[in-house]
């Protein structure tokens, strides 16, 4: 039996639809928004639009941006010689959080693992080799998640990378393994960036 008028219904729906939302949760958020002021939930509504309508991938490094190549890939101050290797773009903004990494990304957008049927070509290597073939690059790092599926990833970028005589480099583990980079703190991130070695 349903509790709901259909379009309470229909909005606990979409809420618990996002990630980390339970049923309980979702009807706490529903009810928020029916108890908002209708400019607010204007403003809500037209905020998801314009990031949905307005955010796209870098053309370079596959970060979000709303502006082509992105602040990053189009700042003269950042080194180009080195790229760091992200999953996610969470990742890019923990590592800027630290203020230690003055080089260029590359967002792979997940890692590789075969329990879910993610293989390489299903992330952005292919894009990355690519742009290592265009760009004089010394070093990458590769900042994937300490998990099995971000050591496999890893593991697999740098023998790709063997061939091509770049340095290639590990964030050390001072990020627990299991754990998020979007999750840690600055120190913990300084500290692995610091303690990264060659693979």
């Amino acid at each position: 039996m349903e509790y709901f008028a259909p379009p309470l219904a229909s909005l606990i729906e979409e809420f618990s639809k996002l990630p980390g939302i339970g049923r309980k949760t979702a009807q706490r958020l529903a009810f928020h928004v029916l108890n908002m002021d209708t400019k607010d939930v204007n403003q809500f509504i037209n905020s998801i639009i314009n990031a949905k309508k307005n955010i796209k991938y870098c053309s370079i490094c596959s970060n979000l941006t709303e502006k082509d190549p992105c602040f990053i890939c189009d700042s003269t101050r950042r080194d180009k010689t080195v790229i760091c290797v992200v999953e996610d773009p969470r990742d890019v903004i923990a590592l800027e959080r630290t203020k230690e990494f003055n080089g260029l990304y590359h967002v792979l957008h997940g890692s590789i693992s075969p329990m879910e049927g993610i293989g390489p070509e299903d992330i952005r290597i292919k894009e990355l080799l690519q742009r290592l073939q265009v760009v004089d690059i010394k070093e990458v790092i590769l900042a994937t998640n300490p998990t099995i599926e971000g050591e496999a990833t890893a593991m697999y970028i740098s023998k790709l990378l063997k061939p091509l005589g770049i340095k290639t480099t590990r964030i050390a583990h001072g990020i627990p393994v299991g754990g998020d980079l979007e999750y840690a703190d600055e120190v913990t991130i300084s500290k692995a960036l610091e303690g990264r070695r060659e693979i």
